[in-house]
């Protein structure tokens, strides 16, 4: 076998999926392949790259081994409901379980119509294929959980957005592609039995410690919950907003999924939005928490029928364990703050500072990640030339400087600095970075895109063939907007 398919999804009642056809491309030609995953997933690398790798790659033909279907599921779509979406241009290949013992899906994404296409071509423009490859795979080595990156391919074909565009088909791999949306499928059909059948699924892949829980569908709710509150803290760390947080777009495992939207933060602002189609800024930086938490109500809302035939009993339960979203999620992002300016615990006026900072850095239009980063030079070696030159107006940051200086000599100074190093990268993938590698790509220039692809891959690290990219944009090369791509 080339792929080690042991598929479990497609053995799901009909109702779960479309089986899906090849919908061959014209003249593929590969961009990447990620060598280092595919050796955990225990495929056959020298093949992936080959003409024949190439064809499962672009989607014109399927593995013998593969099950190809397009996943049936619905969602709230910045607030309203489409109770049909399902997989309009990505299909499931089949699941592999790696040599590390973890069951992955591994999907196509642009490979063609489906039946939930919804009138669309079912195909990707190339950018998003850039974009996805490159955020996912930057996440994976920041210590996020996310889905990643196996290969990105030119599809040889046009297809039309804005303009007629270069096509690419992209190769995403996750712990599963079980979403919220897909449990309010079934829900919003009152399909109770395949809404057991799915929540039985999800718990036995991704939480069997609840299969021995006195209420499994109450572990299931919990687990959910814990792992996005951690989830969503840690994209805050970084300055990560996903930018299109619907509830089809937040997955059951804990990982981060589909990158359309997305973006990192260059100056800090709380109510920073990039997503062009955001207009009310529903998933600004500061209001990922908030959206996740009603998000995971709508999740509730579809495990009532299965917690408690008494639908107050389980109603009661649900909102209990939903309560303690804010306080996970708060204390989750205030640890990892704290962190960042080289605390591993703290007390109530430890987070007063590091909210002074923020309301500081937004005042005075700094820099995310160079500010923190920065920070450790201040400490180590009372350089504040780094931090200071991030703000427009120097006074507040030296005063503060002086404050966190008087704290931090409390503490252990070496331990404070591993800490701040291993919480600020030095790299992410900025967003004119992006742009760049994607306008290039365009042009059959994929240099930009590897060069950036290889320099991600340690973010935590000084690499001084590639300071330039450590740098914030300037003026003219500000990305103010980002798009799904759909």
């Amino acid at each position: 076998m080339k792929f080690p398919f042991d598929n479990s999804y497609s053995r799901m009642p009909d109702s779960f999926y479309q089986r899906v056809e090849p919908s061959p491309v014209s003249s593929p030609e590969l961009i990447e392949v990620n060598r280092d995953l595919a050796a955990v997933l225990g495929i056959d690398v020298d093949w992936l790259e080959s003409s024949s790798g190439l064809d499962v790659l672009s989607g014109s033909q399927f593995p013998e081994e593969s099950d190809p279907i397009a996943m049936a599921y619905a969602g709230h779509q910045f607030g309203g409901f489409s109770p049909q979406l399902g997989d309009g241009r990505a299909l499931l290949l089949g699941e592999v379980v790696g040599k590390d013992g973890v069951r992955r899906d591994i999907q196509l994404k642009g490979s063609g119509p489906t039946q939930f296409s919804r009138r669309g071509d079912g195909r990707s423009a190339l950018g998003p294929v850039i974009r996805e490859y490159l955020l996912s795979e930057a996440m994976a080595a920041l210590g996020v959980p996310t889905t990643r990156a196996l290969a990105a391919v030119a599809s040889g074909d046009k297809v039309y957005r804005e303009s007629m565009m270069a096509g690419g088909v992209f190769t995403r791999v996750a712990q599963s592609h079980l979403r919220i949306g897909t449990f309010q499928y079934f829900a919003a059909r009152e399909d109770f039995d395949n809404l057991r059948v799915l929540a039985d699924y999800a718990i036995a892949r991704h939480y069997p410690r609840a299969i021995e829980a006195d209420n499994p569908y109450l572990e299931l709710l919990g687990g959910v919950i814990e792992r996005q509150a951690e989830l969503i803290a840690h994209w805050m760390q970084i300055g990560f907003i996903h930018g299109v947080m619907n509830t089809d777009n937040m997955s059951i495992s804990g990982e981060t999924i589909d990158f359309g939207p997305c973006a990192f933060l260059d100056v800090y602002h709380p109510e920073k939005v990039f997503s062009s189609i955001d207009q009310q800024g529903r998933y600004a930086y500061a209001n990922q928490g908030p959206i996740g938490h009603w998000n995971l109500v709508r999740f509730a809302e579809t495990l009532i029928p299965l917690i408690d035939d008494d639908a107050e009993k389980a109603v009661a339960g649900a909102e209990s364990e939903l309560s303690r979203f804010p306080e996970l999620h708060s204390k989750a992002l205030r640890d990892r703050l704290l962190r960042k300016i080289g605390l591993e615990e703290g007390i109530d006026k430890d987070w007063e500072l590091v909210q002074e900072l923020l309301s500081i850095m937004s005042d005075g239009y700094a820099d995310f990640t160079l500010t923190f980063r920065h920070l450790s030079d201040a400490l180590e070696g009372g350089k504040e030339t780094g931090v200071l030159e991030q703000f427009s107006d120097s006074q507040p940051i030296a005063s503060w400087l002086t404050s966190w200086r008087s704290r931090m000599s409390n503490e252990d100074v070496a331990l404070a600095l591993e800490s701040m190093r291993q919480a600020n990268p030095v790299f992410i993938p900025r967003n004119h970075r992006v742009e760049e590698a994607i306008a290039a790509a365009y042009e059959g220039d994929y240099v930009p895109f590897r060069r950036l692809n290889e320099l991600l891959r340690r973010p935590f690290e000084e690499q001084a063939a590639y300071s330039e990219y450590e740098l914030a944009p300037k003026p003219s090369e500000v990305v103010c907007a980002t798009f799904c791509g759909t």
